[in-house]
């Protein structure tokens, strides 16, 4: 068995000096380092929207040094770099052409304010009720809009101002492209395409600063005449206060709101997967509105674009190894210095480069698995909907049909039911029929369909697995069961779900959050009042034994006097351990007869004198005829298996008997082929390792002197199952691997 030992650490006194000189020294390691790189990202990235938004160059690096530094500053996620995102080109190309450049920076500073409002009233949360696969689709429509317009200044012409004008012209603006600029574009696209496969040191130098700087080196070198972007000044000329409307009062208020929500919704979905991708502090999300607010307010009052937490870049920070907020503060100031210092640098880019580098970026926002995952999960409608309302409408109104049609696929789930009858058997006398979902007056023409279909005088078991029942749904079936037993014919409905029949005719349904515990499927905390401390300890347990004698104890009694003979003799003894959260009958659906049950710590099968109660267990169970199977059943979180991993803190009783799982802990150590494939699922050491216990016991069983000969010969199985308690699932554990028992 390992022992394992931990690493002291030693502190040294918290005075502030070393706080403050520990402070720098990560700043100066990390995140210097860190916000070059960031910088080197941002940079390209910052023209180019500027561009896609038909807005003056220089508001985009006006926005990126905003949003690096206030955003960076102020917010709530510290390794969250913020800019001028692509997600609001097409909003603010369309502002743009409504109200002017001026008005548009008026709007970026009122959804400011509007964002700092929605920070200090604590609703950030709130907006993440969007669903995901709608700001998944959103982001697909933009970016397929983005190239749409690209591809024709790409080819040397201009892009129109829908999407239906770029589709129908690109024929033409193909036949008439300009050799120089889809030569430079290409350059652009090509370098994108392939850095993400450069191997070694190469690979830590941005794509987009590499293709571009190739691009216009090429336009530069070669005789190649190209329109390049054209600068008044730097960026301090750039500076511009804003003008407010005097007339269109509605359309204004209309893009404030519209760029304050999706600046919002993007950046805090940006600080939510950040946050996934590091181990330090988690973002306040209502300070983050507040910094996005702050920036977006600043940058419109500057001349810049709206603002947003870009995930781009984000991510860039992270891997770079930024420490803390110190690395977006600097990546502003870099771009901040570069746009007054290096105007002339700027001017030399091609315009082509710039719209080759928004065509990969615009086709990266439509990602195969969001696709994936919307097919899977069955929202591939609500995915493609919106993304075709978001490219060929405008985005305002794509998103908000986008939400239609989720809400109402989320409303066509709720009220569906599934119901299906069947015969059980090889005669017809015997039916099932299964009623699960929620159940409505929408659902009384299936119900009463397949109702129909079982034969008259038939004997039905109904599974009713229903969490909302009306009363129009329940005449329907008490109305047939009534006609089912007039015809000579039994009806047994089984209420398994969270609503009962006879609450349907009693009072208006409603969800019974607690009605499953007629199952016995709660444990008793979740049925029982908090009590006094002077109550009698033992009362959970009365209060039990009398929950018995109501609900459960009249039914047992009708099973064995309609059948005595039922269940006689176990059918599997079931080795488990002795952790309260493995219930064998109730994960097995089992009653009482089925199952011979041994528990003990970490479900282990010590020999001979060992532990002779397992042994005599063994025999006694072995003698009966009707035992058809060994089950070895292990579980998630098993405390066995963690004091493995770790002794230091486990009892000696606890020790000496986890001699039994040396033989488990050497096959795992020695990389057993279960714990790999576990490993891949997901599940941590500690699961993994238990896993393994039980692909251990098998062996161990099939070796048995009691078990071995019966499992040889073919009168006796040997299984292994593995009870994942959090989810509820189990599976099947053999000796090179697990598999899913679930089936549907």
């Amino acid at each position: 068995m390992a022992t394992m030992t931990a690493t002291p650490t030693t502190e040294s006194p918290n005075t502030e000096p070393d706080a403050h000189r520990d402070y720098w020294k990560s700043v100066l390691r990390h995140d210097v380092p860190a916000s070059i790189v960031v910088f080197l990202v941002a940079l390209p990235l910052s023209l180019g929207i500027a561009v896609a938004s038909d807005a003056p160059i220089m508001a985009g690096l006006i926005a990126a040094v905003v949003g690096g530094i206030v955003a960076g500053a102020l917010g709530g996620s510290p390794l969250l770099a913020s800019g001028p995102a692509a997600g609001l080109t097409v909003v603010v190309a369309e502002l743009v052409a409504q109200f002017g450049w001026k008005l548009t920076t008026a709007i970026t500073v009122c959804a400011g304010i509007l964002q700092i409002l929605f920070g200090l009233s604590r609703i950030a949360r709130a907006a993440l009720a969007i669903s995901p696969i709608v700001v998944h689709a959103m982001l697909a429509g933009i970016g397929l809009t983005i190239a749409l317009q690209q591809v024709h200044v790409l080819l040397g012409g201009a892009s129109k101002s829908t999407a239906w004008q770029n589709i129908a012209d690109l024929p033409a603006q193909i036949l008439s492209a300009k050799p120089a600029t889809v030569i430079v574009g290409g350059i652009v696209i090509a370098t994108m395409l392939i850095w993400k496969r450069v191997p070694g040191v190469l690979a830590r130098i941005p794509g987009p600063l590499v293709a571009i700087v190739l691009a216009t080196a090429a336009s530069l070198v070669l005789p190649l005449d190209v329109a390049r972007i054209a600068l008044n000044g730097s960026i301090l000329d750039a500076i511009a206060l804003p003008a407010m409307p005097d007339g269109q009062w509605l359309a204004f208020a209309t893009g404030v709101l519209t760029v304050a929500l999706i600046a919002s919704v993007e950046s805090l979905l940006s600080a939510v997967a950040v946050d996934k991708m590091h181990t330090g502090r988690r973002s306040d999300l209502n300070r983050e509105l507040v910094g996005q607010g702050a920036a977006n307010t600043l940058s419109g009052l500057l001349g810049g674009l709206p603002v947003t937490g870009v995930i781009v870049r984000s991510a860039t920070n992270v891997a770079s190894g930024a420490r803390s907020r110190a690395s977006t503060i600097l990546h502003g100031i870099w771009l901040l210095l570069f746009s007054v210092f290096l105007v002339g640098v700027v001017e030399q880019i091609p315009m082509s480069a710039l719209a080759g580098l928004l065509i990969v970026i615009g086709i990266q926002l439509v990602k195969l698995g969001h696709i994936r995952m919307a097919h899977r999960t069955g929202d591939l409608v609500v995915y493609v909907v919106t993304v075709a309302s978001v490219v060929f409408l405008n985005l305002l109104e794509g998103v908000a049909i986008g939400l239609v049609v989720a809400i109402v696929l989320v409303l066509w789930r709720a009220v569906r039911v599934s119901i299906h009858s069947e015969p059980v058997g090889a005669d017809s006398r015997h039916w099932r029929v299964t009623i699960d979902g929620t159940c409505t007056f929408l659902s009384s023409p299936r119900l009463t369909r397949v109702l129909r279909a079982v034969p008259p005088g038939a004997d039905v078991d109904v599974e009713l697995t229903v969490d909302f029942l009306d009363h129009a749904a329940y005449e329907v079936i008490e109305e047939w069961a009534s006609q089912q037993r007039a015809t000579g014919g039994t009806v047994v409905i089984d209420k398994i779900g969270l609503s009962a029949m006879a609450a349907a005719a009693a009072a208006p349904p409603r969800r019974r959050a607690f009605a499953a515990v007629a199952r016995g499927l709660a444990p008793w905390g979740a049925t029982q009042q908090r009590r006094d401390q002077d109550d009698d300890a033992l009362r959970p347990v009365l209060d039990g034994i009398e929950h018995y004698h109501r609900r459960h104890a009249p039914l047992l009694r009708t099973h064995w006097q309609h059948d005595p003979d039922t269940g006689r003799g176990p059918h599997a003894l079931f080795l488990t351990c002795v952790d309260s959260g493995v219930v064998p009958n109730l994960i097995t659906s089992s009653g009482p007869g089925d199952l011979v049950t041994i528990r003990n710590l970490g479900n282990l099968l010590p020999r001979g004198e060992t532990d002779p109660s397992i042994e005599a267990a063994l025999a006694m169970a072995l003698e009966d005829q009707a035992l058809t199977s060994v089950v070895v059943c292990g579980h998630s979180g098993c405390a066995a298996m963690r004091a493995l991993l770790d002794e230091r803190n486990v009892p000696t009783a606890v020790n000496s008997w986890l001699v039994h799982a040396e033989p488990s802990w050497r096959s795992f150590r020695d990389g057993h082929p279960v714990a790999k494939a576990a490993a891949e699922a997901g599940f941590d050491r500690q699961d993994q390792l238990a896993m393994v216990n039980v692909a251990q016991q098998i062996h161990t069983l099939r070796q048995h002197p009691l078990v071995g000969p019966a499992y040889a010969e073919g009168r006796l199985e040997i299984v292994g199952l593995f009870f994942d308690i959090a989810s509820g699932q189990v599976l099947r554990v053999t000796t090179t691997g697990f598999a899913d028992l679930r089936t549907g």
